[in-house]
């Protein structure tokens, strides 16, 4: 049996390596083959140059942008984090060949959001989004997803959270862009059709388990399907 393509979407601190473990866990738990990855995948050549020449992660190298990785140029931008997934994707399609689960924390759909949010004018923005559809579902043959997640959590909750972080990103130091990257994650969950679920309610974190539990109740009954 082929497998499936799960992918775990979220705004600023809203868990997603966390439930994306937590989930493969479970699905193993339960008797089911699954895998869990992240991208950009940090520990290899294409993922390095994001996280070291493009967002300039200290554990990894200074970034070549004077100014700064949220005034890159979103169709700029996403190119890198597109070669990323290609120079990847062959061992994510080994597995859903062998028929797993494979569980990703942020995909095509992260590149959507971080870059088209750069771009305030709605209909700009939406060519945005196809610019990355095209260029990575058609142009570089990456698998969709047969699910995806959104963790919503509201900006002003994020930044909160990000005061107990020892490293912030260029994208995570600006309130305005994570409002923006925000309301475009939310825009394109009512656009593709995303499984949206709320992390915070009254300004405060749900617990961790309560999350996993809508996850894993949604994904089971749409596979059920």
């Amino acid at each position: 049996m082929k497998g499936k393509l799960i992918v775990i979407e979220g705004t600023d601190c809203s868990g997603k390596q966390t439930q994306s473990k937590l989930l493969a866990d479970k699905l193993n738990q339960l008797g089911y083959r699954a895998v869990c990855l992240s991208f950009p995948m940090y520990n290899t050549p294409t993922g390095r140059i994001v996280g070291g020449c493009y967002l300039g992660k200290p554990e990894i190298g200074e970034s070549y942008f004077p100014e700064g990785s949220v005034g890159v140029d979103p169709k700029i931008a996403s190119l890198y984090y597109a070669a990323d997934r290609k120079y990847n994707i062959g061992k994510i399609k080994q597995y859903i060949e062998d028929g797993y689960f494979v569980i990703l924390d942020r995909y095509t759909s992260s590149n959507m959001a971080h870059q088209g949010c750069k771009v305030l004018d709605k209909e700009e923005r939406f060519n945005v989004f196809q610019f990355i559809d095209k260029l990575e579902y058609w142009l570089l043959d990456l698998p969709k997803a047969d699910i995806t997640f959104l963790l919503h959590v509201p900006s002003e909750v994020s930044q909160e959270l990000m005061k107990n972080r020892e490293f912030i990103d260029g994208h995570e130091k600006d309130p305005d862009y994570l409002k923006n990257a925000e309301l475009t994650y939310l825009e394109l969950s009512e656009l593709y059709n995303w499984k949206r679920i709320d992390c915070a309610e009254f300004g405060k974190m749900k617990p961790i388990d309560q999350i996993h539990e809508e996850i894993l109740f949604l994904l089971l009954n749409s596979s059920n399907r």
